[in-house]
């Protein structure tokens, strides 16, 4: 090839559960049976209203260009869910509509960072944050989320990002948490409210679980006084109305936030299909009921990995504060075995057995502080969750199997052990 890549072309790094994903499915279609445990998708179907308005949609024609930051229907109702809801005080002109919520991390960067800016992510992070930053030349500066503080941040890692950092610029949150099941509490986010306040920091606070806080509710920072002027919250339909397919999310940010994010719309996506905005509008006003139950059948399965994963020797699992994901530590199992977190992920699904296997993520995909972790979506039905829960303890018992797959795979040989808890 004569004409070259650049430089942050080459370096790019994917969602590993999309790797991961490529790889059950590929053995899917050669026979193996897979619990795939990987990908956070809904097993359930989109909400009925949803489905129905959209295509109500269709036939209604309504399949042509609508303004750049969203159809003002759409803009109306999402501003009013976000107040009602989360005590956000939007109007429509807080929001603008995105194809999901992730390309809201990319609109974020470019509109606070710089070369050379400092941004304070919590690891581990969900893994197209550190892309997206870097994509504008800024630092990402880590500081590790604990399982001992239930996977919340400490407002202390801000304030020493604020004091030792050249040149501090941002702060990605993220409530509840992907990958741990972390959520912030009403006092952490007054606390870094208070914090924050008036500084030149911007916020990105990634909600997409919004609906799925297992312990109290979920509290957004944008509903503290005064954080909409410097913060961007990103939503999505994909988890709480089962509508991953349809990428439909939105943005609330302070007006002139949102009028530049409108015109980064306009110059990338021109705009997001209305067919899809209406549908979403239907799901917000009329498919809460719907919504609440499917999110229940959620924390049942939540509950049902965990509680299994805890029987297991060597595991250790906080209940999950929220999100569908359980991130157990396996460091012992590591330690013992000889594999790195995601080395024993990948075991679980290519080597431990001919015939079966489970996939889900090393907790290394979401940042070092992962490492010894892995993360389970419970995105699958109830009896095939108890078949991989039965799987994993043989899995760990077949040392010769892992020996195996280690000469054949040695890039995951652990070359230091994980602290243990």
């Amino acid at each position: 090839m004569s004409v070259q890549l650049s430089s942050f072309a080459k370096s790019l790094t994917v969602e590993t559960a999309f790797s991961v994903l490529a790889v059950a499915k590929g053995l899917k279609a050669k026979g193996k049976d897979v619990v795939e445990l990987e990908i956070g998708d809904s097993p359930f179907d989109s909400t009925a209203s949803a489905k129905s308005t959209g295509v109500e949609a269709i036939q209604q024609n309504q399949s042509h260009y609508c303004p750049s930051p969203g159809l003002p229907v759409f803009r109306e109702a999402a501003a009013k869910f976000v107040r009602d809801e989360f005590a956000i005080p939007a109007q429509a002109e807080n929001v603008v509509v995105g194809p999901g919520a992730k390309v809201f991390e990319q609109f974020f960067c470019e509109a606070f960072l710089n070369p050379g800016d400092g941004v304070l992510v919590f690891s581990p992070y969900f893994p197209t944050y550190v892309p997206n930053i870097l994509r504008r030349g800024a630092r990402p500066v880590f500081a590790s989320l604990k399982q001992a503080n239930e996977f919340r941040p400490l407002i202390s890692d801000i304030e020493n990002f604020l004091k030792t950092d050249p040149s501090p610029r941002a702060v990605f949150l993220n409530s509840p948490h992907n990958p741990t099941g972390g959520v912030m509490t009403r006092e952490d986010n007054e606390a870094i409210a208070n914090l924050l306040r008036g500084k030149d920091i911007a916020i990105f606070s990634d909600e997409p679980y919004c609906h799925m806080a297992w312990k109290g509710r979920h509290e957004s920072i944008l509903a503290q006084p005064g954080m909409m002027d410097q913060s961007v919250a990103a939503y999505t339909f994909s988890k709480s109305y089962s509508m991953s397919g349809w990428r439909l999310g939105f943005a609330v940010a302070g007006t002139a936030i949102a009028e530049s994010i409108s015109k980064m719309i306009n110059t990338t996506l021109s705009c997001t299909p209305p067919l899809v905005q209406l549908a979403g509008k239907a799901a917000l006003e009329r498919d809460a009921k719907e919504r609440d139950e499917v999110m229940q059948k959620f924390r049942k399965k939540v509950e049902l990995l965990t509680a299994g994963l805890n029987k297991i020797e060597g595991i250790k699992t906080l209940d999950p504060a929220g999100t569908f994901y359980v991130f157990p530590n396996v460091a012992s199992i590591c330690n013992r075995l000889g594999i790195t977190s995601h080395g024993l992920a990948l075991y679980l699904l290519e080597g431990a057995d001919d015939q079966f296997g489970v996939a889900c993520l090393g907790g290394e995909c979401f940042g070092e502080a992962g490492g010894g972790f892995l993360r389970f979506s419970c995105a699958e039905p109830d009896d095939r969750l108890e078949q991989a829960l039965a799987f994993l303890p043989k899995a760990f018992a077949r040392t010769d199997r892992v020996t195996a797959y280690l000469e054949t795979h040695p890039q995951f040989r652990l070359k230091a052990p994980y602290a243990e808890a």
